[in-house]
């Protein structure tokens, strides 16, 4: 059995573990929150977007914007969201087991520090990273997502597709392969904001005069949902982190905190063997003096 010292030692310990990751617990359960509430406000501006294409999607062909042009993939582009820091339980394996699953030829973009090491690592080729802090600007998100769409456009890569822990929920994040671009068709990404839940109203039959043209605005319109849909994944995926995050630091604390009842446990029994063995040479001795 250890003694009471080491004991005494390893419930310091534990202690102060316990005492580091509640408190980390708190600020991710506080980050998490944010992140949410930010996720959730961008959802008014893509069914605002999906209206207005919604309007002119009767008057423009499929082949009108190099987006919803279908070409032969021999590269695909692939952007990957993990996290800058660990404590973070299995989120960024579960997307590191993604990207290996990846057997087509690949071009990998990355944003957070967990995936572009892997990507080094494992001698995969890696374009770009791009650094993106904690409150996801959308400033910083849009340099990498015109970055992919330069190179979408000149030929070098010919998807855009994102790999990023999807937030479901405080227990669950879905670690998923995105496609971003091409679009197969305005219908199917409008019928992406008709989901129950969304106020995308249906097709406008009017006929209606756009200034510029039709072309012109969808133009400008798509590149903005690139830019938006990837800055939504971004903060979906720091939602994911830190709510990973969370739940990781309390699991760490409640065992902390287990571990912490049984060495209590093990210093009462050493301590009592302790004052067992005492008094029993106390009384051998007297024993022996009689």
């Amino acid at each position: 059995m250890a003694s009471t010292r080491d004991i005494r030692r390893r419930i310091k310990s534990v202690k102060n573990t316990r005492q580091i990751t509640k408190a980390m617990e708190l600020v991710a359960a506080s980050k998490m929150k944010k992140a949410q509430q930010v996720a959730l406000g961008g959802a008014p501006y893509a069914a605002l977007m999906a209206e207005v294409l919604a309007a002119i999607s009767h008057g423009i062909e499929e082949s009108a914007h190099p987006f919803l042009v279908q070409r032969e993939v021999k590269n695909r582009g692939i952007l990957l969201i993990t996290t800058d820091k660990g404590l973070c339980g299995p989120l960024n394996a579960n997307l590191f087991k993604l990207v290996t699953e990846v057997k087509t030829p690949a071009k990998f973009y990355s944003i957070g520090r967990k995936g572009t090491q892997f990507l080094a690592r494992t001698k995969r080729t890696m374009v770009a990273d791009f650094q993106v802090h904690d409150r996801v600007p959308f400033a910083e998100v849009k340099v990498a997502s015109q970055f992919m769409v330069k190179e979408y456009l000149e030929g070098a890569i010919d998807t855009i597709e994102v790999i990023y822990p999807r937030f479901k929920n405080t227990l669950v994040q879905e670690s998923i392969v995105r496609p971003i671009l091409p679009l197969k068709s305005l219908k199917e990404f409008l019928d992406q904001f008709r989901k129950p839940g969304t106020t995308v109203k249906a097709d406008d039959d009017r006929e209606i005069l756009f200034e510029p043209s039709v072309t012109e605005v969808l133009n400008a319109l798509l590149p903005f949902y690139v830019d938006h849909q990837i800055h939504q994944i971004a903060l979906s995926a720091k939602a994911s982190e830190h709510s990973a995050r969370m739940v990781a630091m309390k699991t760490a604390k409640d065992n902390a905190t287990e571990l912490l009842g049984d060495l209590t446990l093990e210093y009462n029994k050493a301590r009592q063997a302790a004052i067992t063995q005492e008094i029993l040479e106390i009384a051998a001795a007297q024993f022996s003096a009689a």
